[in-house]
């Protein structure tokens, strides 16, 4: 039985959503973060070292990082519908989607959620306006025209594929979600309409409305 540690409003509502795509059955421990850091627990640890979310125990195996799971779990749990033909073009923008979404749009997303909390507790209150200033300065000058690049460069691929790996849904999608949803939260996507009909048809799949429903809503 596959045991997905899900850390709420986490990246690994991912898996979840992944394993309700496969039909595999799994069950979920849930940890809650901490109210004031909102890191994860140290129960974590006892998991895996860095005490991350998402990891999966699958028998023997525990495996962590959300591309690596999506991998393993569509290798053993025949999920050959979610990956394009070997040696096709979707198979090859699938490699990319599958690794950019933690690569290169989670890091800018997550500093991005760091500098916004600069200048708020728990920082020092004496401490607080040089934050706000500090972290105005880096959205303005870095954060913000790095967001609308990657921004522009979704709507762009989006305009020529229903999905990100081709027309057919695919685990890059599933892996491609949490930047989609973090985006959502920190930016105006009005002008984006390929990504807000993408994040719909994520919404409108049966498969990820069942794993919100086991996991929890985001609160990104």
């Amino acid at each position: 039985m596959i045991t997905v540690h899900h850390l709420e409003n986490s990246r690994s509502q991912r898996i979840l959503w992944l394993l309700e795509e496969l039909g595999v059955e799994y069950e979920i421990r849930t940890y809650r973060r901490d109210p004031e850091t909102l890191l994860a627990p140290d129960a974590l640890k006892k998991v895996h070292p860095l005490g991350k979310s998402p990891v999966i125990t699958d028998d023997a195996h525990t495996v962590a990082e959300s591309g690596a799971i999506i991998e393993y779990l569509v290798a053993r749990y025949d999920g050959e519908a979610l990956v394009p033909d070997a040696g096709t073009l979707e198979h090859l923008r699938y490699i990319h989607w599958l690794h950019y979404a933690e690569g290169s749009a989670m890091p800018l997303l997550v500093m991005r959620l760091v500098f916004s909390r600069l200048g708020k507790s728990p920082m020092p209150a004496i401490l607080r306006p040089v934050g706000k200033l500090l972290a105005n300065g880096v959205h303005r000058k870095f954060l913000d025209p790095q967001l609308r690049l990657h921004l522009d460069y979704w709507e762009s691929e989006l305009r020529q594929t229903a999905w990100f790996a081709g027309n057919d849904f695919s685990a890059a999608d599933i892996q491609m979600s949490f930047p989609l949803l973090a985006a959502e939260s920190r930016a105006d996507l009005s002008h984006y309409p390929n990504i807000r009909k993408v994040l719909q048809n994520m919404r409108d799949r049966p498969a990820y409305q069942r794993a919100i429903e086991k996991g929890g809503e985001f609160r990104l």
